[in-house]
């Protein structure tokens, strides 16, 4: 009868899967963060990511129509076809990110995007419907250069 242990004499699988002071690291994270993030909305911390204002030099209307995974259509916003790209690359990332905010909008249809150049060098895509923007030159030059083609194609 030695031989048989019984349930209380073995460790539980978990304490062995989790430490105890990977646990508590963890909580600490948790609270530290939540702490830093109260203090700045108390002390009215003004906010540093945001991008500076500036002046809208360029702007162009597009309708980015996802075919596939790849597969994009580009359109200007009345309707003229100006790509039809199989492989679309980072206009079919932007199309995708954009098709996602409209889903979790409930946005109906597929309305016009906007695509910004300002003075200061910044390159934007917005989505008036849902208030959706990514910063098209933080995502490198050649990312970029997709969308300044698109801006600077002639009708």
């Amino acid at each position: 009868m030695a031989q048989l242990r019984t349930l209380a004499d073995r460790q539980s699988p978990e304490r062995e899967m989790i430490p105890r002071v990977l646990l508590w690291a963890m909580f600490a994270l948790a609270m530290i963060t939540l702490a830093i993030v109260s203090l700045s909305v108390l002390t009215n911390r003004p906010h540093v990511g945001v991008p500076p204002a500036a002046t809208a030099v360029q702007e162009r209307w597009l309708v980015l129509e996802g075919k596939s995974a790849q597969a994009v259509v580009v359109r200007d916003a009345d309707g003229t076809l100006l790509m039809d790209l199989p492989h679309g690359g980072f206009i079919t990332v932007i199309q995708s990110a954009m098709a996602r905010a409209r889903l979790v909008a409930q946005i109906a249809g597929n309305p016009p995007m906007r695509v910004v150049r300002y003075d200061n060098g910044r390159l934007v895509a917005e989505d008036p419907a849902t208030g959706w923007s990514a910063e098209l030159y933080a995502f490198g030059g050649d990312n970029k250069a997709a969308f300044e083609r698109l801006l600077d194609q002639t009708k």
